[in-house]
């Protein structure tokens, strides 16, 4: 029983990067399409928003007690409920945006890029390691992803576009390795979206276009479906007391009016009992 509920209905156009914060006991995310970051304080049920505008993809927390948000070309920290002036500028065509990302069990932050008009293959995987920027030779239209298994060997990679999950181990140098493919989805199953790795190191993936969420084993084995209420499904993220709640973000954007008649919660932020709990978020280290 997952007991899924909408705790917000509050259509978002796209909602995106869930991370909950031990520090602070509250959930957070973002709304890339309406220039938002989300914090939800799960003891009190308060919830405030912050209008950053530009297009925030990802935020992440950080050892000193900070934020890092990313958003077009460029890492900030928020401070206030402002974005500061970009600490890390990403080379990129100017059709690029940032999109999901992680952060490693060694505190490096890795994150994806990809092309905002969805055509080109211009996305990449890069890893903030200790302030230096470090770019990967893995690549796609739409990167999503990343997430790491809980020992750190292993690198999940989501082609979205390609409805593809990529696995690589990683180097002695702090890179991933080759590419294995994890888990492929058929055109009937939605595109694979943002992955989280739960404390038995199983990945959740979300489906846009896909209605709801997948568990699958570390050999990739299919364990479990969790429907949703609404077709574009983002990302999950594990909080709550012991971390055993599974908050899930979805969106609205480019729905019909008739599809958006038929799901009406879409674009909320919702919430299910998983059968496991997940994994302390790891913390950026500058």
């Amino acid at each position: 029983m997952t007991n899924m509920r909408c705790i917000r209905p509050s259509a978002m156009a796209l909602g995106e990067g869930p991370v909950w914060s031990v520090a602070d006991q509250a959930l957070h995310y973002v709304d890339i399409k309406q220039g938002h970051v989300h914090r939800l304080h799960s003891p009190s049920g308060s919830h405030g928003t912050h209008d950053v505008g530009g297009m925030p993809s990802f935020i992440v927390p950080t050892a000193d007690s900070g934020h890092i948000v990313g958003s077009g070309s460029g890492l900030h920290h928020l401070h206030d409920g402002t974005l500061s002036k970009a600490f890390v500028t990403i080379p990129q065509p100017d059709h690029n945006r940032t999109n999901d990302a992680t952060v490693a069990p060694d505190g490096r932050l890795w994150f994806g890029t990809m092309d905002n008009n969805e055509r080109q293959p211009t996305g990449r995987l890069w890893c903030l390691d200790r302030g230096t920027l470090r770019s990967t030779e893995i690549g796609a239209i739409v990167t999503n992803g990343p997430a790491f298994s809980r020992d750190g060997q292993w690198l999940y990679h989501v082609d979205s576009v390609e409805r593809t999950i990529w696995r690589h181990e990683m180097r002695a140098n702090g890179m991933p390795g080759p590419g294995e493919r994890f888990v492929q989805l058929h055109p009937d199953e939605g595109h694979p979206d943002g992955i989280v790795i739960d404390a038995q190191d199983c990945l959740w993936v979300a489906l846009w276009d896909g209605w709801g969420i997948r568990r699958y084993a570390p050999d990739g084995a299919l364990l479990q479906h969790v429907a949703l209420p609404c077709a574009r499904v983002t990302k999950l993220a594990f909080g709550g007391h012991d971390l055993a709640t599974a908050y899930v973000t979805t969106a609205r954007t480019g729905l019909t009016p008739a599809e958006l008649a038929e799901q009406p919660l879409a674009g909320g932020l919702f919430a299910f009992d998983p059968p496991c709990p997940g994994q302390a978020s790891h913390l950026v280290v500058l």
